[in-house]
């Protein structure tokens, strides 16, 4: 019996879908430099589903690519090889909230989204978000140890999973720490799993750990002079009278793309090369206004506005969540997600900047990210006059300096979006060869056919 008949056979006929259109659909996620080229396409309905499902890859020697939401930009949920790609789009369980221990239950699937939903009806909140999080799963969260826009004041995912269960290449299934706070019991497997980019074990089930409802919390935006005074107003920030949520920036050059695509108005009266969009919580009365007027006063800000209530926030939010989108509505951006020391970043940006008025005059650079946690997403926009092919090579190049600059300056290539296909040159500029052979010889163990999402990361 063939390796399909014997799916159909154990699993049922709703499993298993070699339809074209699912094939190119659920075969990429949101890298446009490689074409899909999956050819099965499998959505199990449970965790013993997918054990089932992974011991007959294995004894059929099918490659697999775990897939979650696909809103990933290095290619880690691409199927380039004939694979089978496991959507876990099924497996959507929101189980009872915990409001004692402040945790929940959910299955790999489970939209990002409608898991705020879900812990917001008990007064908790799931603090990983990003502009994704309508799309984005559960399990590629994990899968990518994903950060977002709060970092600054919670940290990545891995700090709010409790337990996991994974289920391995043979089919073998892990039940890894429950729902403990507490567990000192040698190598925490859970956290070698987060992070790993589904090249160890395919995640299907989480216990999420959960925390309080922001307070009150304002959104403002400002204009500030230079990159310098972006990180002037985040030392600023820092001591200033409130809780720190959130410190996200962008430049002229992306609020004009945003511009062009949305049709959205300028924010603000004055005109700057660069923009910062602070969440705060708990100011005190009449404390953030002084404090704002106090920048301003310095010069450390050129103008502002703050948000006076919910859906003028969320307005201030969507020239920061709306960039990415347009930048990719506009032209084509050649995107990069590296983190630098938040010491570092100002010498970096300058290197940079300098590097590219140097050697790559032609190229728009559009800057935005988390300021406050070191992550900036580097967006280098083809030129309409220039072919595509020329461009990805030109960037190519472009590519291996930024590398060196990031190295350099003791930074990641990769920050939020994972090594998967597309960074895979660049990860000894961030790991040595020590850790390289370390995490071969993990994936070895774990997976000694080589079967599980191939290719990517090592």
């Amino acid at each position: 019996m063939g390796f399909a008949e014997e799916v159909r056979a154990q699993l049922g006929d709703g499993v298993l879908s070699v339809d074209a259109s699912d094939l190119e659909t659920y075969g990429r996620d949101w890298t446009k430099v490689f074409a899909p080229r999956a050819a099965y396409l499998a959505r199990p309905r449970s965790t013993a589903e997918v054990s089932s499902l992974l011991k007959l890859c294995s004894a059929h020697g099918v490659k697999v690519v775990p897939s979650g939401g696909r809103t990933g930009l290095a290619g880690g949920a691409m199927a380039t090889q004939g694979e089978l790609v496991l959507s876990l789009e099924r497996m959507r369980t929101l189980g009872p909230i915990d409001t004692a221990a402040l945790t929940v239950r959910v299955g790999a699937g489970a939209v990002t989204e409608a898991v705020h939903r879900h812990c917001a009806e008990a007064g908790l909140f799931w603090p990983v978000d990003f502009a994704s999080k309508g799309s984005s799963q559960v399990g590629g969260n994990i899968a990518t140890n994903a950060g977002g826009v709060r970092v600054i004041r919670y940290g990545l995912t891995r700090q709010w999973v409790l337990g996991l269960t994974v289920v391995l290449m043979n089919g073998e299934v892990l039940e890894l720490n429950g729902a403990l706070e507490k567990n000192n019991t040698g190598v925490d497997l859970r956290q070698v799993f987060i992070g790993s980019e589904g090249i160890l074990g395919v995640i299907t089930e989480a216990t999420l750990k959960l925390t309080r409802l922001p307070g009150t919390v304002d959104v403002l935006l400002v204009a500030v002079p230079g990159l310098e005074g972006v990180l002037e107003l985040f030392a600023q920030a820092r001591k200033g009278p409130f809780v720190l949520n959130a410190f996200e920036f962008f430049t002229d050059k992306c609020l004009a793309r945003l511009k062009r695509h949305r049709a959205v108005p300028s924010p603000l009266g004055a005109e700057a090369s660069h923009y910062v969009l602070l969440e705060v919580e708990d100011a005190k009365d009449g404390a953030l206004l002084a404090w704002l007027e106090a920048r301003m006063a310095a010069g450390e800000v050129l103008d502002g506005t703050l948000a006076q209530n919910a859906e003028q926030a969320k307005a201030l939010w969507h020239y920061r969540e709306g960039i990415s989108e347009s930048l990719s509505a506009t032209g084509l951006p050649h995107k990069n997600d590296i983190a630098l020391p938040i010491a570092e970043l100002g010498a970096f940006c300058e290197a940079f900047e300098a590097l590219l008025a140097k050697n790559y005059r032609e190229f728009e650079l559009c800057l935005f990210g988390h300021i406050g946690d070191g992550n900036l997403h580097v967006n280098v926009m083809k030129p309409d006059a220039q072919g595509k092919s020329e461009f990805l090579a030109a960037v190519h190049e472009v590519d291996r300096e930024l590398m060196q600059l990031v190295q350099k300056h003791r930074g990641s290539v990769s920050a939020e979006h994972g090594i998967g296909l597309l960074k895979k040159e660049w990860l000894p500029f961030s790991r040595s060869p020590a850790e390289l052979a370390l995490m071969r010889a993990m994936k070895a163990s774990f997976d000694p056919q080589g079967l599980l999402n191939p290719g990517k990361v090592l």
